[in-house]
């Protein structure tokens, strides 16, 4: 794999490359009529939306191509299982399009549209009708973050922030640099991996980056590969142009059954972003949400598959933390043995719970928080199941 960085210029007078949108899955031919017609029941009730770039990853020969199960629908996704907003991030919502649940780090949902939609997204019901919970005016949030000056952090998120149009994003960031205690943006985006011309053709968009992200007051683009073949050549090519533009790059992404859920891919996945300057920051056990059942990776197995990954490769490769975004905070799965669970809150929403040191009873089946049993003698706290969670360990 190798990339040439092309000038500014050069793509001025190239012009812009353009991906193309498929929103039906009618319009993919290589899924065979019978099986489409099956999946429209999934489609209506979850929505679909790739491009022909990233279909063109699938090795359709392949029933269960990771690419393909990350982005085209399974009926599976029907089965009831789950809670639509299973961290219960209402709770944290302050204004419309604004979530604050730790003292430093707003979030600001700016968009609610993805370069492709992932089947396995914790926030699919954002892209449901009649749902109200992204502001395309955030003009109430960044007057909440002004009036706030305990925040440091604002993270960018939705959908995809770099879907907005290069203007509104400038805006956003001119407002946020105007705002003193604001020291860290964050742009939470897969769009490095769905459509990376979004950063390589778009001299205004890096030239904003190098505006704003200083040296005293960085923007980080948490990028969100799940896959070793995403990181493909163009992929490759967008962060080195996000570095170039003077961002920070690091990568997030949930394990998934089917797609990461192998220690040899999974530490591929972690080699190749610290070689390309993107090293792991976070590994999510999957959230509990409708329609994730297919996805769905227990604690337990996932803490060997993150050990194992974790054996392979430098230092740079082994940043990540395998961590819980639950509604009380950021839980970290610190260790497994063969009775107990250990879990640290990472964050925490209650500040005297920061740093706490939880013990559960081992339970090879719980997939989330709230299906634990405080081990004997411990004070861990015991949560109700908020969302009916279905038992299916997949392949080992």
């Amino acid at each position: 794999m190798s990339y040439e960085f092309i000038p500014r210029r050069q793509i001025q007078e190239r012009g812009v490359r353009r991906v193309r949108y498929v929103r039906s899955l009618d319009k993919i031919a290589t899924i065979p009529a019978e099986e489409r017609e099956a999946l429209k029941a999934v489609t209506n009730h979850y929505v679909f939306r790739a491009n022909d770039y990233y279909l063109g990853l699938i090795d359709w020969s392949d029933p269960n191509d990771p690419i393909r199960r990350l982005i085209i629908p399974q009926i599976e996704e029907l089965n009831d299982w789950g809670a639509l907003d299973a961290s219960n991030e209402q709770l944290v919502t302050v204004a419309r399009g604004v979530q604050h649940k730790y003292d430093h780090t707003v979030l600001l949902l700016c968009n609610e549209v993805c370069g492709g939609y992932c089947r396995y997204c914790f926030r699919k019901r954002l892209f449901m009708d009649n749902n109200e919970e992204v502001a395309n005016d955030v003009s109430k949030g960044l007057a909440y973050i002004a009036d706030n000056p305990s925040v440091t952090n604002v993270l960018l998120t939705g959908g995809d922030p770099l879907l907005m149009s290069t203007r509104r994003i400038v805006d956003i960031l001119d407002a946020l640099r105007l705002i003193p205690h604001v020291r860290i943006i964050r742009i939470g985006s897969k769009i490095p991996a769905f459509n990376p011309w979004r950063i390589i053709d778009d001299p205004q968009l890096q030239d904003a980056f190098l505006r704003f992200s200083t040296p005293t007051r960085r923007i980080y683009l948490m990028a969100h590969f799940d896959h070793p073949r995403e990181l493909t050549e163009h992929a490759v090519g967008a962060i080195d142009c996000a570095l170039r533009s003077r961002l920070i790059c690091v990568n997030q992404c949930p394990l998934i059954r089917g797609i990461n859920d192998d220690p040899t891919v999974l530490a591929e996945l972690f080699q190749q972003l610290s070689w390309i300057g993107c090293p792991p920051y976070y590994l999510f056990q999957g959230r509990p949400t409708v329609g994730n059942e297919p996805f769905a990776v227990p604690i337990v197995r996932g803490w060997k598959i993150f050990q194992e990954a974790l054996r392979r490769g430098s230092g740079l490769a082994r940043r990540a933390r395998f961590v819980m975004s639950h509604a009380t905070g950021k839980v970290e799965i610190m260790a497994v043995d063969d009775s107990n669970i250990f879990l640290r809150y990472h964050r925490a929403k209650d500040p005297a719970d920061r740093g706490r040191f939880m013990v559960y009873k081992r339970n090879d089946d719980a997939f989330w928080l709230d299906q634990l049993e405080p081990a004997d003698e411990s004070d861990a706290p015991k949560f109700s199941q908020s969302s009916r969670l279905a038992v299916d360990e997949g392949p080992e």
